[in-house]
């Protein structure tokens, strides 16, 4: 979608935790071209706190409504309910910007009925690097993709794969590995955790081919994430230590921003990368 000079994205929130708060907060304080328009959340009473501690004027409505009130939804809700507002924006035919990464790859239609729609779905680069590059290498051929993400054990703990397996990360002394295995089965075990694996898988080889490490690590502070790319192209590896944010320590602060970067570029006269 090219922007008119004139043009300005309405945005509408789904969900005001770490990433959405950061998102709405910066939308309010002013960004050329964009303009908050609506926020969807579970807690009324508490994202009205929220606001009003901020000064920052908006509805707050409906789940199912959100869409009829944007050009633009951010869905920053947990994975169970990303379903639920997928399919209204997509139906809708907005532009739809997922933070439950992770959930497209079990709901693989919704990118088809994007197409019929003419909805379109960008996904944020998130606590990545390089997704550009991943990208431009996609365009010939990849061989093997690999991506280690090492986290604090607190950061981990809760997941569906660790939960299932009976696997315990409390007193954890040593680095655990907790999972060894594809993209696409580390987004289903760790949906709160490795949406970065499946962004990741999505810009290159696709979640079946790129291989996941999940390691929990009580020597560090911030979530790791290292990759290493070998294309017909190119060989190259990237890393980056996330801090992770003070509301959600499975979320990093680099998150929210990166949702900033993605929205700003909608109106931006001047855009870097691929």
């Amino acid at each position: 979608m090219a922007a008119h000079p004139d043009q300005t994205f309405s945005i509408g929130i789904a969900g005001l935790g770490a990433i959405g708060g950061t998102v709405a907060a910066a939308l309010a304080a002013g960004i050329p071209g964009l303009a908050l328009a609506a926020i969807s959340v579970r807690d009324q009473s508490k994202a009205e706190a929220w606001l009003a501690a901020r000064r920052i004027v908006v509805p707050i409505v409906p789940l199912a409504a959100l869409t009829s009130h944007c050009d633009v939804v951010v869905e920053c809700l947990p994975p169970a309910r990303f379903a639920e507002i997928a399919e209204t924006a997509i139906v809708a035919g907005k532009i739809f910007v997922p933070l439950s990464v992770g959930m497209l790859l079990a709901h693989p239609d919704l990118i088809e009925r994007a197409r019929a729609t003419g909805a379109r779905i960008l996904v944020p680069t998130g606590a990545l690097i390089g997704l550009d590059a991943v990208r431009a290498a996609a365009e010939g051929k990849i061989h093997t993709v690999r991506m280690v993400t090492r986290k604090p054990p607190q950061g981990l703990a809760g997941a569906p794969y660790l939960v299932a397996n009976n696997i315990s990360l409390a007193g954890l002394a040593a680095p655990l590995k907790v999972f060894d295995g594809s993209a696409r089965d580390g987004a289903k075990g760790f949906p709160a955790n490795v949406n970065v694996a499946a962004a990741l898988s999505l810009a290159g080889i696709g979640p079946d081919r790129t291989r996941l490490e999940i390691w929990a690590d009580p020597d560090v502070e911030r979530n790791l994430h290292s990759i290493e790319v070998d294309a017909e192209s190119a060989r190259f590896s990237m890393s980056i230590e996330n801090v992770p944010s003070d509301e959600n320590p499975r979320t990093g602060k680099i998150t929210g921003l990166s949702v900033i970067a993605l929205l700003r570029r909608l109106a931006a006269p001047l855009v870097i990368g691929t």
